[in-house]
């Protein structure tokens, strides 16, 4: 959608949207052939960034925003949903690390 944004305002018609959404689609295709590892590398990438940005970070940031305000049964829940993000992401990551040196030897 980012990159619709930056056509300009005439150009913005269905058929430059779909011919545009068409090439991302193709060069993801392409990217995934050349790459060996790819499936591997997008699952590395995955379980480290989506345990932080949907586990970890919500939680923290609403810790250090309302850290006055909050009551200690919201504290004791952030904080275990933070320790259960960041062991899964350490369990992710390490299996995607290591699914990669084993294809990779």
């Amino acid at each position: 959608m980012s990159l619709e944004e930056l056509l300009p305002r005439n150009q913005q018609k269905y058929s430059n949207i779909i011919m545009l959404r068409s090439s991302l689609v193709a060069s993801t295709l392409f990217i995934a052939l050349l790459v060996p590892f790819f499936g591997l590398v997008m699952a590395l990438v995955g379980s480290l960034l989506t345990m932080l940005v949907t586990y970890i970070l919500p939680c923290a940031c609403f810790l250090a925003i309302l850290k006055k305000k909050v009551a200690w049964h919201q504290i004791a829940a952030c904080s275990f949903i933070i320790v259960v993000g960041v062991c899964c992401a350490c369990v992710g990551t390490y299996s995607s690390l290591s699914r990669i040196i084993q294809n990779y030897t």
